[in-house]
Formats: structure tokens, C-alpha cells, sequence
């Protein structure tokens, strides 16, 4: 993962396509990981281990390695610039 910010989501999800839709209007640079792709089952793990063994999504990991589940656009582009 190189993206200083990681959005962990599914396609179903309406939270992840409102918090995606949100930050395209942004400059946060990241990238997203559909955790419901079998390729990504790492990753759908490590979703679930810091989130109390459920699969919460989106779930956001950011460079500085820490994560926030179901963050607003808002959270998410302060956190980013902080981290800058």
C-alpha cells in the first residue's frame, strides 16, 4: 500500500460510496481495497481484528498507521493533512 490513505470497503456498502463520492471532491491521495475480492483476504482480516472480530466497513488505515471505522469525508481530510 502506497496511498497515505487506505479505504478499506465493498461495492454494497452506502457508507463507503458516500465517503468515496465525498473525498473525490478532495486532495487526499488514496486508494481503495475491496475487502469482498478474494485477492484481498489479508486484508479483510486485518478489517476485522480492529474492529472486534466484525468486518466493518469502510474501515480506514492511514500512513501513520492508525485507522478510524465509518469516518466522515471531514475526519478523514483532517487527518491527512495532519499527517503532511
Amino acid at each position: 500500500m502506497s496511498a497515505p490513505v487506505t479505504i478499506y470497503a465493498t461495492g454494497w456498502c452506502p457508507f463507503c460510496r458516500s465517503l468515496l463520492a465525498g473525498l473525490k471532491r478532495t486532495d487526499v491521495e488514496y486508494e481503495v481495497v475491496d475487502v469482498d475480492d478474494p485477492a484481498h483476504a489479508a486484508e479483510s482480516d486485518w478489517v476485522a481484528s480492529v474492529n472486534n472480530g466484525n468486518r466493518i466497513v469502510p474501515t480506514v488505515k492511514f500512513a501513520d498507521g492508525t485507522h478510524a471505522t465509518n469516518p466522515g469525508v471531514g475526519a478523514v481530510v483532517k487527518k491527512y493533512h495532519a499527517m503532511r
